[in-house]
């Protein structure tokens, strides 16, 4: 494994409508600690939620989103790069749509300016550019742009840092005896057709965004890891010591194992 994605996501990122600066800097530690093992691309959410600290517009609405985010965005990456500069790490904004994916000449664009800053040692942190573009260019969460990314970029793996601890067999907010899959080979029948459900008001996915990429990932032969990204031991057993602790990875079978 050398190449991975990391996606965080806003109900992680923010708290009250501003940046949550000791878990980003707990990321950003993290992240410190990968570069060592792999080459990392960042992507990340918290732009409308950074924004609305100053800006305060009806984010239901297109064109306050939009404000919102412009003004977020850079409030988002002054964040990243205050930390990352702790350690003597530069980082790179791209900002991608959906329409991105879709053209061929754009994709191997922005996989060259990916590749251009991995090997200059230059970290790329990744948003959705939901600021000029069309709800038709949009992917609409990070949670499919990240899959789109680490498949463009051939990451090995797709690691989701989110509000909870992995995929359960059930709610367990609703069911004390809801036990989490450690590895799952196969979706449950259906369960991408349940409703998204985010548990935070700036955030736009929910599980089912979450289990749509990783069916994207194990569709195209690669690997995602959804773990807790308020506690980071999971996340950094998993990739740093090779234990799996918590968390849940989604690979499927090859024909051999079948």
């Amino acid at each position: 494994m050398n190449r991975i994605v990391i996606k965080v996501g806003s109900a992680v990122l923010t708290q009250k409508n501003k940046i949550a600066k000791e878990r980003m800097l707990n990321l950003v530690h993290l992240i410190v600690k990968l570069r060592r093992k792999f080459e990392v691309v960042l992507v990340t959410s918290g732009a409308v939620a950074a924004g609305y600290s100053a800006l305060k517009l009806d984010k239901t609405k297109q064109i306050g989103k939009k404000a919102i985010a412009a003004a977020g965005q850079p409030i988002l990456m002054t964040s990243y790069k205050k930390k990352f500069d702790i350690f003597d790490i530069d980082t790179a904004q791209i900002l991608l749509t959906e329409d991105d994916f879709d053209s061929r000449k754009r994709t191997k664009m922005f996989q060259d300016i990916i590749d251009a800053h991995l090997a200059n040692d230059i970290l790329p942190i990744i948003n959705e550019n939901d600021i000029t573009s069309t709800p038709e260019q949009l992917f609409g969460d990070n949670d499919q742009l990240s899959a789109n990314v680490a498949h463009a970029v051939k990451a090995d793996l797709l690691v989701i840092l989110s509000d909870i601890d992995g995929y359960y067999d059930k709610n367990p907010q609703e069911f004390e005896d809801a036990k989490i899959y450690k590895i799952m080979h196969k979706l449950p029948e259906g369960v991408l057709q349940d409703d998204s459900t985010p548990n935070n008001p700036f955030a736009t996915g929910g599980i089912v965004t979450k289990l749509k990429a990783a069916d994207f990932m194990m569709k195209h032969g690669r690997k995602m890891f959804l773990t807790n990204g308020f506690d980071l031991s999971a996340a950094e057993s998993f990739l740093l010591d090779d234990k799996h602790t918590l968390g849940t990875l989604f690979e499927a079978k090859n024909d051999k194992e079948k």
